[in-house]
Formats: structure tokens, C-alpha cells, sequence
């Protein structure tokens, strides 16, 4: 569902729960009760307002999550009496303390992100190190770890070739980051180092899968904004097809001055 958002991100705070459950019934005053939606138009204006509701909760959310919950029933309050025109402080200074919260709120995420990569870090070696010792489980020299899930024999891949191939990418707990569960087809070398050393180990047909530490994955910036800094990442990979890339004419080729 596409959710409407307003232009002024100012109203859109103010409006955030004019529509959500448990507000007080004073505090809109209208009556406890079911809103007449008997028309086109009334659904829509009803729609609308559920609309921002649902939005802005999203950003209610992350507010909680920071440690920078927000008073509903200010909230409430304050988009009463803007809408009535009754607003206790100006415009001028809401959109200052409206762009202080955003600030707050991006220093916070800053030192989450910040804090959870720390952590990542610890968590991750200590993965690596248990999964080592696992039955099955190979490791390359640069550290990437594999298990040969179904085997085949026949071509393998080189870095400069373009891939064919079905996979899915999780978390250290399993969390899925990626499954598409389409074909997915891109050149070898543009992409992580861990995929690229990787699945040239693999046959057509054969399906493995591996574990990289971080500094073969996204690092200690991660990919956001679903993948935290320094998250070792697994994925199973099944290799369909190999398309060869075309060899680069040299100076003095033949073929190449034709």
C-alpha cells in the first residue's frame, strides 16, 4: 500500500495521530463513535487522514525506538489547533524545532549504527570460528568459508565472466536480507570480493553455500539500510549458467582491424 505524504513535513508530524486508536475523545472533539463514510468523498477524506496516520506512525516508531517518544496527545493537540488556525507557536519557530528533532534523531541513529557494527564485529569472529569447525565446512586463504550443498562437475567461472544464477542471502541468524527467488544475472567482478572468489569454486549445476567475513562483504560501512557495518553474511548460491565474456581485440589483431 502507497501511503500519501505530505508535502510540509511540519503538518505531516502534527497530523501523525489525528486518525490512531486511543486518542482522547476531547482532544478532537467529536463524538466516540464511527465516522459517516456514506460517500465517495467522505472515504476520501477519511482515507486521507488514515493515510498520513499510517505513515507518520512509521516515524512514531522510529522515534520510540531512539529513546525520542513523542506525546500523542500533543501531537493531537497540536493539529487541532493548527488546522482551526489556533496555533500557540509560530510557524518560524515549529520548523526550527522541527529541523532540532531531526537532528536529534540523525545523531541517534549515527551512534546506533555506530554502536551495532562494534558489536558486530565480536559476534561475527566468534561465528566463523565455531562454523570452521563445523563437518563439511571448507575455507579458503582469504578466510571465506563453504559447503558444497548439491555437486557437479564441468566449467567453472573466472572473474570476468557474466554468471547466471538463483540465490538467497541471510543473517547470522537466519533473518533473510535477500531472496529474491528470480534468476539473477551479473558480471562476477562487480560485486562483493567474497562473491567474486567464491563462486569461481563452483560448477555449473552445483550449489554451495558460503559465509564471508565482512571485509569481503560490505565492511564496516555496511549496505544500508538493510545491512549493519561488519556483518559476516551467508548465502546459498546455485550456479546456472556461465556466459563467457568476448575477448578484447588486441593491437594488431587480425580480427581486430577488420
Amino acid at each position: 500500500m502507497k501511503f500519501f505524504k505530505p508535502t510540509l513535513v511540519a503538518v505531516a508530524l502534527l497530523a501523525v495521530v489525528g486518525c490512531q486508536e486511543g486518542a482522547k475523545e476531547d482532544a478532537l472533539s467529536v463524538e466516540n463513535k464511527a465516522p459517516a463514510l456514506d460517500t465517495e468523498i467522505q472515504k476520501q477524506a477519511y482515507g486521507l487522514g488514515a493515510s498520513i496516520g499510517m505513515y507518520m506512525q512509521k516515524n512514531l516508531d522510529e522515534h520510540d525506538k531512539l529513546g525520542l517518544t513523542l506525546d500523542k496527545e500533543l501531537i493531537v493537540r497540536g493539529f487541532v489547533d493548527s488546522i482551526n488556525d489556533k496555533s500557540v507557536i509560530e510557524k518560524e519557530e515549529i520548523q526550527a524545532l522541527l529541523m532540532n528533532l531531526d537532528k536529534t534523531m540523525k545523531e541517534k541513529q549515527q551512534a546506533m549504527v555506530a554502536e551495532e557494527s562494534e558489536a558486530a564485529i565480536a559476534v561475527g569472529l566468534k561465528f566463523l570460528e565455531d562454523n570452521a569447525k563445523k563437518e563439511g565446512v571448507m575455507v579458503t586463504e582469504s578466510g571465506i568459508q563453504y559447503e558444497v550443498i548439491t555437486a557437479a562437475d564441468g566449467d567453472k567461472p573466472v572473474a570476468t565472466d557474466t554468471v547466471k544464477v538463483l540465490y538467497k542471502g541471510t543473517f547470522l541468524n537466519g533473518e533473510s536480507f535477500d531472496d529474491r527467488n528470480e534468476i539473477t544475472v551479473f558480471p562476477l567482478n562487480r560485486v562483493i570480493k567474497g562473491w567474486t572468489e567464491g563462486v569461481q569454486l563452483m560448477s555449473v549445476g552445483s550449489k554451495y553455500k558460503f559465509t564471508i567475513p565482512s571485509d569481503l562483504a560490505y565492511g564496516p560501512n555496511g549496505n544500508p539500510p538493510r545491512i549493519p557495518g561488519n556483518s559476516v553474511l551467508q548465502f546459498e548460491i546455485e550456479l546456472l549458467e556461465i556466459q563467457k565474456s568476448e575477448p578484447v581485440p588486441q593491437v594488431g589483431d587480425a580480427s581486430a582491424e577488420k
